[in-house]
């Protein structure tokens, strides 16, 4: 196959963000990773149970927030209009247990909120929310690009077939086309830089309800068959969050991971944020 002209076709746009100290407070409704969320009046912050790595007992805590994103602003960089055009999109994710996604119980590990037609004010942080988990603000910085997928996600895409000889004439494809993989991106949109293995089809199983914390045993090989190629379409990158280091501050997810919010695309496209999975990996 001939990834110099395969490729091209596959990208997709992206939205790259970085995060740096602001200098001023931010107003309100601003693109911006930590400080405290913008949210409506009546907003319930969200709370996961679960146990942490620390092996405290299983109880409710409340979710760290992460990031959230102006919407007019991300319309400005989404030409396939994927996302709303107005309002604020917030992450959340619990941080102390930092799940991984495999398991059908860590749903509500992590949320998505759309904020839209309200106005919204700074909430105050929940106070048994640890002072760790309180995350520092900075401004996000968006610009657009465009994305071409990884090996695993390009064959999934063409319903073609993983050899290893390939990998090395697809890496070398994708290198002379301008598609570097980044030491650290965070971004909206795009494909993922996966570290580990394809998501797609783990999202639509685990969504399935199936434990894919083994080998996947559990699930029927004609079953995976069938939806590997159809799982990349389905499902899309909604947000990747890298490592976010400034000053003495650093968040990292796992060693030198990455977390990545997938949503089906009618699911995005119908707004339906509380639909959102999330993945971690890692080295």
């Amino acid at each position: 196959m001939d990834w110099r002209q395969v490729l091209p076709p596959l990208c997709r746009s992206r939205i790259e963000t970085r995060f740096a100290p602001a200098g001023e407070d931010l107003p309100a409704g601003s693109s911006k990773f930590g400080g405290r969320p913008d949210v409506p009046a009546g907003f319930v912050w969200p709370v996961f149970e679960t146990k942490t790595f620390d092996g405290e007992e299983g109880k409710p805590r409340p979710l760290a927030f992460l990031a959230q994103f102006d919407c007019a602003r991300l319309a400005e960089l989404d030409p396939e209009g994927l996302l709303p055009r107005t309002g604020l999109l917030s992450f959340f994710y619990e941080l102390g247990s930092q799940r991984w996604g495999y398991d059908p119980k860590d749903a509500g590990c992590a949320r998505v909120f759309w904020f839209d037609g309200e106005p919204v004010a700074p909430a105050e942080f929940p106070r048994d929310l640890e002072e760790d988990f309180r995350l520092p603000e900075l401004a996000a910085e968006l610009s657009g690009g465009t994305d071409a997928p990884d090996f695993q996600d390009a064959c999934l895409a063409l319903d073609y077939p993983f050899t290893a000889n390939d990998y090395r004439f697809f890496d070398q494809a994708r290198r002379e086309l301008g598609y570097a993989y980044p030491d650290n991106r965070s971004q909206l949109l795009g494909w993922p830089d996966i570290i580990q293995n394809n998501m797609t089809l783990e999202c639509e199983l685990v969504s399935r309800g199936y434990y894919l914390g083994g080998s996947w045993e559990s699930v029927p090989q004609e079953e995976r068959d069938a939806l590997r190629a159809p799982s990349v379409q389905d499902w899309r990158l909604l947000f990747q969050l890298d490592t976010v280091a400034s000053g003495d501050f650093e968040l990292m997810f796992g060693d030198c991971g990455r977390i990545y919010f997938y949503i089906r695309k009618e699911d995005l496209l119908a707004r339906r944020f509380d639909r959102a999975w999330l993945v971690l990996q890692c080295m």
